[in-house]
C-alpha cells in the first residue's frame, strides 16, 4: 500500500472536482479523502495499491471536464490505513 497527497491548483472550486474525485477513487478502490482549501486549491490523499494511486494522481492532473487544472504538487506520505474515500469539510468551515 502507498499514499500520495496532492494539492491541485487552477479553476478547481465549484466544478464538481471533489465529487468526481470521490467517484473515481471508489471505482479505483482507492481510500482517502478530498477537500477544498481556503486559497482556492483542492487537497486530496490517496491510499491503495501503487497502480491505482498512480491513476488517481494522473486523474488529478486534469480533473473533471469542468475543471481547469494548472498544477499538481504531489507528496509521498506514510499510509494511514483509511477505511474508505470521503469528501471532507473545508478547514475554514465549522
Amino acid at each position: 500500500m502507498v499514499r500520495k497527497r496532492v494539492i491541485v491548483s487552477g479553476d478547481v472550486h465549484g466544478v464538481y472536482f471533489r465529487d468526481t474525485c470521490r467517484r473515481v477513487a471508489v471505482t479505483e478502490r482507492v481510500r482517502g479523502w478530498v477537500r477544498n482549501l481556503p486559497d482556492g486549491t483542492v487537497e486530496a490523499a490517496f491510499e491503495g495499491e501503487p497502480e491505482a494511486v498512480a491513476r488517481m494522481v494522473e486523474w488529478a492532473k486534469h480533473g473533471p471536464p469542468t475543471a481547469l487544472v494548472e498544477a499538481v504538487d504531489v507528496y509521498e506520505e506514510e499510509p494511514e490505513n483509511l477505511a474508505h474515500f470521503e469528501i471532507r469539510a473545508s478547514p475554514w468551515r465549522v
